[in-house]
């Protein structure tokens, strides 16, 4: 019994700590800590963070202030009218053109998880075609990234969707950044956007 006990307490010590090394980026009540750029829409509802197409139809993008390097990223997004997003990692940006790697958020059977290398060379990896299934278009989807020095590996609902190992990645830095894609008509919510920073 004191064995079971002493046990239960140091699984609990490990749970804290664990849940601990992650930090919320979004506190639910404004976009303190993020930066907008371009005409797009990003505001708060009822504690989620809402991107929408603007008048201007444009690209829009919303950057973390600091940068990231190493780290695990854990997001929760719903589709709502065209879903057309994406998370970028390691990016800088002039404007609204933003150089990076985006990890892809899109209506179903367009590639959710894969990822995508704006303003050079176009797609690296897409999901295969029998794991496009995994994104709820209708729902909310939890997709966790993890980049580890040239590694970057994206989950979808549970499901590993793409690992690519790519020296250009290795060699990037900045923040990561949410993306309204232009063409009007988009509208996704955002929430529990959790990150832990690897050493």
């Amino acid at each position: 019994m004191k064995y079971t006990f002493l046990m239960l307490f140091f699984v609990n010590i490990l749970s804290a700590w664990s849940q601990q090394e992650y930090v919320n980026l979004f506190n639910g009540k404004d976009l303190t800590g993020w930066t907008i750029h371009g005409t797009e829409k990003w505001y708060v509802e009822n504690g989620e963070l809402v991107c929408e197409s603007g008048p201007d139809k444009q690209y829009g993008y919303l950057s973390t202030q600091k940068s990231y390097y190493n780290f695990e990223l854990s997001v929760q997004f719903k589709l709502e009218a065209n879903g057309n997003s994406g998370v970028f990692i390691r990016s800088g940006i002039e404007g609204t053109k933003i150089n990076g790697w985006q990890v892809e958020v899109a209506p179903p059977d367009q590639h959710t998880g894969g990822i995508y290398e704006s303003y050079g060379r176009g797609w690296l990896m897409q999901p295969k075609p029998e794991d496009e299934k995994m994104l709820k278009a209708d729902d909310w989807n939890t997709m966790l990234i993890r980049v580890n020095n040239d590694e970057l590996t994206s989950w979808l609902n549970g499901k590993e969707m793409v690992y690519l190992k790519d020296a250009k990645i290795g060699a990037g830095k900045g923040f990561i950044a949410l993306q309204i894609h232009d063409g009007g008509g988009i509208k996704v919510r955002w929430k529990n956007l959790m990150i832990k920073e690897l050493k």
